[in-house]
């Protein structure tokens, strides 16, 4: 379990490229029948990483559980979204069964004590994406396939952003706790998500990109909107906002992006957009 602690916007100013890069990227999460794992003490975010090949892999392979959260098993007080992004694979929860295609989404209930990740064809292993956040009550265990979730087109070619935003563990689409997640794409000759840039000061945030073509990549924007830096991102890394920040990208294709929010509030108007030409 890889633990980074929380940084405050007047540090961050002076970071390396590199101790940005330490600090906030999140990168091997598939490693084959592996789980890999970053807590975060920004709002106590886990983002996880799982790839089944040959063997059926428990969701706390690996992590000395008592020592990091305090408890007999890893969702006893958390709620977690899991995405696939892989080829076709199972997610038993609890004894649950859910078969997971790509881009489908699985919700998972805090009280869940067992969690189990199994490929369908060792030749294209599942990967599965995960978010969990603390949660003070237990809701229901949804799955929520891609054809299922809410979609909501937005942008417009003009201006590179036309895109379209899947809605999966929100609250038009199921209850949770405080997790909520979803999936954009950006169309082929759209690059630019997230503007205008915002920050939300009661939540905070975590990106993973995929689907980047070979030898693209997306440059990932955070920082204060008064002075910005940016993170190199390459296929299927990950990387963390604070609240403070901004998290946007643009990149030298079109990619996929999940994003998972966690914190005081749901409500996605809750946010303070800093007009684009004030950005520096």
């Amino acid at each position: 379990m890889d633990i980074r602690y929380s940084v405050n916007q007047r540090d961050f100013k002076r970071y390396t490229t590199q101790e940005l890069r330490d600090e906030f990227l999140i990168d091997g999460l598939y490693q084959p029948d592996e789980v890999r794992a970053v807590y975060s003490h920004v709002d106590r975010m886990v983002t996880l990483g799982c790839m089944p090949v040959q063997e059926a892999v428990p969701i706390d392979k690996g992590i000395d559980v008592w020592h990091t959260f305090g408890t007999r098993f890893l969702l006893e007080r958390r709620e977690i979204g899991i995405f696939n992004i892989g080829g076709n694979g199972v997610v038993e929860a609890d004894g649950e069964r859910f078969e997971m295609g790509y881009e489908d989404c699985l919700y998972i209930t805090r009280g869940t004590e067992s969690v189990v990740f199994r490929t369908n064809d060792p030749a294209n292993p599942a990967k599965f994406y995960m978010v969990s956040a603390p949660a003070h009550k237990a809701c229901k265990t949804t799955f929520i396939p891609i054809a299922k979730a809410n979609h909501k087109p937005l942008g417009d070619a003009k201006t590179s952003n036309k895109r379209v935003i899947n809605q999966f563990i929100h609250p038009d689409v199921l209850e949770t706790c405080q997790l909520s997640m979803g999936l954009t794409q950006l169309d082929e000759g759209s690059v630019w998500n997230t503007m205008p840039a915002h920050t939300h000061e009661r939540r905070m945030e975590v990106y993973t990109y995929f689907g980047i073509p070979e030898g693209n990549v997306v440059f990932h924007m955070m920082g204060e909107g008064s002075e910005t830096r940016h993170i190199v991102m390459q296929n299927e890394q990950a990387v963390i906002s604070p609240s403070w920040s901004i998290h946007a990208g643009c990149g030298t294709s079109n990619y996929t992006f999940i994003w998972a929010m966690g914190g005081e509030n749901q409500a996605f108007d809750d946010m303070d957009v800093i007009p684009t030409e004030n950005l520096r």
